[in-house]
């Protein structure tokens, strides 16, 4: 089967405008995932939700792929790309599902970004990309904003439960999910890496195909809207736009700019749901920014 190189065709700075393009589109059809999980997660289970979700994506993605009709990735890539679907769209998934039913989105925020942070480091020695001083320092300030607005949105304290438990495994697998994926980038399209890690996650999530098809039967339009919209949009599109902003730039640095999901999800919980900020969290994502800014200088 004939492999993809994925060397850009692009001027180095006009490569790097694209590949910060593409990683601010994805933070932010991601943090319009927490609106989406919260919404259909009172009608689908956290199992069923997941492997909803997933469907979905790799439909989607299933049919771009035909339309393009673009090869396969060679052999050797598969057992990574299956691996990071695993992790990365089926376990994050459920876990991520399942915590934000036991716990309120500031305290879940604040569990899952410790995502980043292990990504650094993780990169930083299995990657060999090194501990850059901007990118460590900028990591710091900007989990510290989200510490604010864990802080700020908590309701119940950021106390001990199996909810944190089920956060810090999310972020677990996250790291795990981006750093097996980044070498394989060098060799497969955005698309094919994202189309079957996708299809890899959905088949993982079978086993709760029960739940989905109870949820289903169950749930109201508005509940199985947002399953397609988090299958299209944050999974389908924002995991390509993901992948090609990866492929341009280190595991590490891509990993800090998600430290912005927390205060756009913020604002879209504003926008969409009515919930309006505490002040602090609004402190908390200023410090997002300043942080993503430093770790990308």
């Amino acid at each position: 089967m004939a492999t993809i190189e994925a060397a850009p065709t692009v001027s180095p700075g006009r490569d790097r405008t694209l590949a910060l393009g593409a990683a601010l589109l994805t933070v932010t059809l991601w943090a319009s995932a927490f609106v989406g999980i919260r919404s259909a997660g009172r009608h689908f289970s956290p199992g069923g939700l997941a492997l909803g979700r997933q469907l979905v994506g790799a439909a989607a993605l299933g049919a771009l792929v035909l339309f393009r009709r673009e090869p396969l990735p060679g052999r050797r890539d598969l057992p990574a790309i299956a691996i990071c679907g695993v992790l990365w769209f089926g376990l994050y998934s459920i876990a991520l599902n399942d915590a934000e039913r036991r716990l309120d989105a500031g305290t879940a925020s604040m569990l899952v970004n410790v995502g980043p942070i292990l990504i650094a480091l993780l990169a930083g020695l299995l990657l060999r990309e090194g501990f850059p001083r901007s990118l460590l320092a900028g990591s710091a300030v900007a989990f510290a904003g989200v510490v604010v607005i864990g802080l700020a949105t908590a309701r119940h304290g950021l106390t001990p439960s199996w909810g944190a438990v089920l956060c810090l495994l999310a972020a677990a697998a996250y790291a795990g999910g981006v750093v097996t994926q980044k070498p394989a980038l060098a060799r497969v399209s955005p698309l094919q890496m994202t189309w079957l890690a996708c299809t890899a996650g959905a088949i993982s999530c079978l086993p709760f195909a029960g739940s989905l098809a109870h949820d289903v039967g169950e749930a109201p339009a508005d509940a199985l809207g947002w399953v397609v919209y988090l299958g299209i949009v944050p999974t389908a599109i924002g995991f390509i736009a993901w992948a090609f902003a990866l492929s341009r730039t280190t595991a590490g640095r891509m990993g800090s700019t998600t430290y912005l999901v927390p205060p756009i999800a913020i604002v879209l919980g504003w926008l969409v749901l009515g919930e309006t900020p505490p002040a602090l969290a609004v402190a908390g994502g200023a410090l997002c920014l300043v942080g993503v800014a430093l770790s990308r200088r």
